[in-house]
């Protein structure tokens, strides 16, 4: 999703973005090119999307994408725009990176992002948010914007201090200095990697930015220790480097939920959504079927209920398969009285995989090994 007063310029009869259409499939550059996102396009956000969306193919060439650009708000954002693309897409996006490199960061925008997330999830299209906001000052950024319950939305302040992004960031038609934004590798990144994998994964997740920056260009390597722990610990997302490896990298892939959280970090998101769609997948062709009930305590019959665990459990059975969870267990508690409610309640138990973000090593002299 890409905020720009200006929509570019179909060429070769491709019909483009109009005031009516402003989502399209995007199934490479090549294809983008032709919509009229070109390198050279007149619009300097065009010519930013253009950057991102290149980003994202380079990061993963695999990657379904849709495409919607939409004019900036007038007034406070409601973000009602990510419902439209994913309902455009048919419910089939798991993540959508938001470009609004004009607009600084706020409490409000992040609440309404937020919202945007819960809305989607109560209609069994849950999603994970990437936003990309202006960055006058990463210094000056807000801190506590991590609250309980903001496990949808990830905030991306890296950018590419060298290249492509640092011709566009300083470039005369960027009078105001929006912030051009690494976005385009963070929602490549997520969408290669499987849901229980972290983008900040060394040897599996390389950027291709040239020089670890922020969205106000300032240098990674430029800034004190104490900053970059302090926007670590605010659980924004932005590129790092390590000393004696060669490439940029992400520094976690933290949501804006509260660090003690079981859905603090991307990853956790997109199992437990992936957990919920399966388990619900299975379970939906058996919505309005006959349960019997045992004639003595009017409570589920263990039989059919057996039936509704096993079909239940097949979902989580093939993540288990894939590595993408230790240990999991769906259950019904047969003590329900569907004669008066109508409803079955089930459990989702899911044991996570593991994330190693710190590695502490110890050594000493020994007079034998």
């Amino acid at each position: 999703m890409f905020y720009s007063a200006t929509l570019p310029t179909a060429t070769e009869g491709v019909d483009g973005f109009t005031a009516t259409e402003r989502i399209h499939a995007i199934s490479s550059p090549e294809t983008a090119e032709k919509y009229g996102i070109t390198a050279d396009a007149e619009a300097w956000e065009t010519r930013v999307l253009h950057y991102t969306l290149a980003s994202i193919f380079n990061m993963n060439p695999g990657v379904s994408l849709y495409v919607g650009i939409f004019k900036p708000a007038a007034g406070a954002n409601a973000f009602s725009e990510i419902k439209q693309i994913q309902n455009h897409a048919g419910g089939r996006l798991r993540q959508v990176g938001v470009w609004n490199g004009a607009v600084e960061l706020s409490d409000t925008l992040v609440n309404s992002l937020q919202s945007v997330r819960t809305t989607l999830e109560a209609q069994n299209k849950p999603l994970s948010i990437l936003y990309a906001p202006k960055v006058s000052d990463v210094t000056a950024l807000p801190s506590d914007l991590a609250k309980i319950g903001r496990n949808g939305v990830s905030v991306i302040i890296g950018q590419d201090g060298a290249g492509v992004a640092d011709e566009l960031y300083r470039d005369a038609a960027n009078a105001a200095k929006a912030s051009v934004s690494a976005l385009g590798d963070a929602l490549g990144a997520v969408s290669k990697a499987k849901v229980h994998e972290s983008i900040a994964w060394v040897e599996s997740f390389p950027t291709n930015i040239a020089v670890a920056a922020f969205g106000d260009g300032k240098k990674y390597r430029d800034l004190d220790d104490a900053v970059i722990e302090e926007l670590d610990s605010s659980r924004y997302i932005f590129l790092r480097t390590y000393d004696g490896l060669a490439g940029c990298f992400f520094n976690d892939n933290h949501t804006l939920d509260v660090p003690t959280s079981d859905y603090a970090f991307i990853n956790d998101v997109r199992t437990m959504d992936k957990a919920v769609r399966g388990v619900r997948t299975y379970l939906l062709p058996k919505l309005g079927r006959p349960m019997k009930v045992d004639a003595d305590t009017g409570k589920l019959e263990r039989t059919a209920v057996e039936h509704l665990i096993t079909t239940g459990n097949k979902a989580l059975e093939e993540m288990a398969k894939a590595g993408e969870l230790s240990g999991y267990r769906f259950d019904i508690d047969p003590d329900q009285n569907i004669l008066a409610t109508s409803r079955v309640r089930g459990v989702i138990k899911n044991v996570a995989v593991g994330v190693m973000r710190n590695l502490d090593l110890e050594i000493g002299y020994a007079t034998s090994v």
